[in-house]
């Protein structure tokens, strides 16, 4: 799976590159429309799909729009799952649902998790071998850190603090 930093942040994009982790405007690479899903927006994806011109149908909310993007030809598709959260659905529900259609049918277009709001939500992108996770880097942060981490690095610390003193 590959990691996108969701900012515009120009510090936390230099921090975010510094770990390593993170896949810099891979889509920056070749031009592609972002394309909120409308009729009008499935036309356009499809007729630039035939112009081999990438397309993200943003604001993915049903696995039957996911479906139709597909149809459609886009390249991306991006299930906002924060958003559905927000409104008491569970968001990984949709991501799950999208990636059995696309598997049962074939379909090349690669899904982008977005709208991502915790550690957990790219856990499970990744479990439901969702292709991007487009991720804040609050949340970035999150994923390195771990509270059992930091006690057990606390006491590794004290106890070379220790050994230190006895030479």
């Amino acid at each position: 799976m590959k990691f996108f930093i969701d900012t515009a942040n120009i510090d936390e994009i230099k921090k975010a590159s510094e770990l390593g982790m993170v896949e810099l405007a891979k889509l920056a690479e070749n031009i592609v429309v972002k394309i909120p899903l409308i009729q009008e927006g499935l036309k356009a994806v499809k007729i630039l799909a035939e112009q081999e011109i990438k397309t993200n149908v943003t604001l993915c909310f049903s696995p039957v729009q996911a479906l139709m993007a597909a149809k459609a030809g886009a390249s991306y598709v991006s299930p906002f799952v924060g958003r559905l959260d927000d409104i008491s659905h569970n968001g990984m529900d949709l991501v799950e649902q999208i990636m059995t259609i696309y598997d049962n049918y074939g379909f090349e277009t690669e899904v982008i998790v977005a709208s991502i709001r915790n550690p957990i939500h790219v856990v499970d992108a990744a479990l439901m071998g969702a292709d991007i996770a487009t991720i804040p880097y609050k949340v970035m942060e999150q994923l390195i850190r771990h509270p059992l981490t930091d006690i057990g690095l606390d006491k590794f610390l004290a106890d070379w603090k220790k050994l230190d003193c006895l030479s």
